[in-house]
């Protein structure tokens, strides 16, 4: 087994439970942890066997640049089902979803969740 990692997959979306939030829109970022089995050995050097992250990328976005979501944890863990059963190879989707302007009454950096699939 072995990891891929892809940090900061950014996309502009409108998910959010505000009315504001969906007609602004705002930037999301996305962070993939996937670990991988592979249908055949490593040194074989196939992008047929493992996951193909141009393709995962795709399937991120087309996630997160569609419909709208309330929730980024339902967000998370539809990207997390999506890709796991793209890329039967992947054994364990951990997916982060980072809101920067939360609509909180402070000041943070952004809000994260993390949902691991399958559960």
């Amino acid at each position: 087994m072995y990891v891929i990692r892809m940090k900061n997959c950014a996309f502009f979306a409108r998910h959010g439970v505000l009315d504001e939030e969906e007609t602004l829109g705002q930037r999301f970022y996305v962070d993939a942890e996937l670990t991988v089995e592979p249908s055949r050995p490593l040194e074989e050097d196939s992008i047929e066997d493992t996951v193909n992250y141009g393709v995962a990328f795709a399937v991120i976005e087309k996630i997160v640049t569609g419909q709208r979501r309330f929730l980024i944890e339902a967000l998370a863990l539809e990207v997390a089902k999506a890709l796991a059963a793209r890329f039967p190879q992947i054994r364990k989707a951990e997916i982060t979803v980072r809101k920067p302007n939360a609509p909180v009454p402070g000041v943070l950096d952004h809000v994260e969740v993390t949902v691991v699939w399958p559960q």
